[in-house]
């Protein structure tokens, strides 16, 4: 078998001014590197067996798939080659742990992660695409995927604390990121639909067809995709996102919901002014909903400040798009709406940038006792600040309750930053295992890190 890796960007650039390219970087784990020229266009050239990965360079959005390179042909010679791809179907069974980098689990840079004096970092599994995670009662861990569209079912048959098989339970689905186990079930945030897979943990090999909870939350794809978890309620609690960076959407836009599953179109508006929150949890003290939300883009470099927010009580609105952060009024929305004093401000202004996407509040023992109760939260890392300020986020937060009740916050886990500012992983949520230790999926690496404390 073959493994061609190449960064498409790069390959549309030279292939413009040369009318030909090659791989230049380093052969990796003894794969043979095949260059890609001109001659790549014959059919003779392109076998079944070959295995393709293409990423795209830089801090852009969606390096990873072949899916979306194929949206950027700039040149007959490049729609010549991605069609002949296409039509080799089994090109496009790419293996579990191929990478965005060009790397495979095995040598992704663990030892660059920086981790608090005691812990210990892993590969639990190796998923494509991985967002949220759900834990059903017999140990059996779901995934959801942005891109990818797949949802996946992670077994660790033999207690090593490290997955033996990864199953693909749903594929072919509407950014399917969003999921929540409840009462043997699963569920499925699709952007406009939730699906519901009864008894699912006894039908891995073959699943049922989806039961459709509701299909007629909106369509817009923009900030569309979904976090799904059940509040102390009962009720299930999903974001609409707002479907743009910056307007004035109408109403379920921009909010959190909630509704009873058997009645699903019923809902309730219990957060309002929330521009695009991708992971919220209770805290186990109070009962409150905490959620994280993403500022809005182009206001600069270092503003506004991502957020971690508290809702006290339902229907309370955030200030989306009026007010951003601590009272930063919106050039063009803020004397649309009320004074600023009207929005409730955030419980903690995170980095301008950072993403902040999945939360828990740690309840477990493993960790020491300072992360006890407080919040552990994923930033997924800045997309489009300039190259003189730097990219933020790619880190792992640890937000903490002071005696006053005041929150700070320090760094958890860092270290998916490379030195001149490109990434090779980007954490996406995480999960509280049964033993304390934590689940960390990596949308960006296609991996899940198990992060353990071992004392010291």
């Amino acid at each position: 078998m073959r493994v061609l890796i190449f960064d498409s960007r790069v390959f549309v650039k030279r292939l413009s001014a040369t009318g030909s390219f090659a791989w230049l970087g380093k052969d990796r784990g003894n794969l043979p590197i095949m260059p890609v020229t001109n001659s790549l266009a014959n059919s003779a050239e392109i076998k079944p067996a070959d295995q393709f990965i293409l990423r795209r360079s830089g801090n852009t959005p969606r390096r990873r798939g072949i899916g979306q390179a194929t949206q950027h042909p700039s040149d007959p010679l490049m729609k010549r080659i991605f069609s002949r791809l296409y039509s080799h179907s089994t090109m496009f069974a790419l293996l579990s742990t191929a990478l965005s980098t060009g790397c495979f689990a095995g040598e992704l840079p663990l030892d660059r992660l920086k981790l608090p004096p005691g812990f210990a970092v892993s590969i639990y599994a190796e998923v494509d695409n991985a967002r949220q995670m759900a834990l059903s009662e017999n140990g059996v861990l779901y995934v959801g995927s942005r891109r990818a569209g797949k949802v996946h079912a992670v077994i660790d048959r033999d207690g090593d604390r490290r997955a033996d098989e990864v199953i693909q339970i749903a594929d072919g689905l509407t950014m399917p990121t969003g999921l929540a186990w409840h009462q043997g079930d699963l569920f499925v945030g699709a952007v406009s639909s939730v699906l519901r897979y009864p008894d699912i943990d006894a039908q891995l090999s073959a699943p049922s067809e989806p039961v459709v909870v509701t299909d007629t939350l909106p369509t817009e794809r923009h900030h569309g995709w979904k976090y799904l978890k059940f509040g102390p309620d009962g009720m299930l609690y999903l974001p609409v996102g707002a479907p743009c960076n910056i307007c004035e959407p109408d109403e379920p836009f921009a909010s959190i919901l909630r509704f009873d599953i058997n009645h699903a179109e019923d809902r309730q508006i219990v957060a309002r002014g929330v521009r695009n929150s991708v992971g919220f949890d209770w805290d186990p003290a109070s009962g409150d909903l905490w959620f994280t939300d993403n500022g809005r883009d182009h206001l600069g470099d270092e503003r506004p400040p991502c957020e971690l927010n508290h809702l006290t009580e339902p229907g309370q609105h955030f200030g989306y798009p009026y007010f951003h952060g601590h009272g930063i009024a919106d050039p063009q929305f803020g004397d649309s709406g009320q004074r600023a004093s009207a929005y409730r401000e955030p419980a903690l202004a995170l980095g301008p940038h950072t993403a902040p996407l999945g939360m828990i509040f740690y309840r477990g023992e493993q960790l020491p006792l300072k992360y006890r109760g407080d919040v552990l939260l994923a930033e997924h890392g800045s997309w489009n600040r300039s190259r003189e300020a730097g990219p933020t986020g790619y880190r792992l937060i640890h937000a903490e309750r002071k005696a006053s009740g005041e929150l700070s916050y320090e760094v958890f886990v860092e270290g998916w930053l490379n030195a001149d500012g490109t990434r090779w992983g980007r954490p996406a949520d995480i999960l509280e295992m049964p033993d304390g230790s934590l689940l960390v999926a990596d949308d960006e690496a296609g991996v899940i890190y198990r992060i353990s404390y071992r004392g010291g």
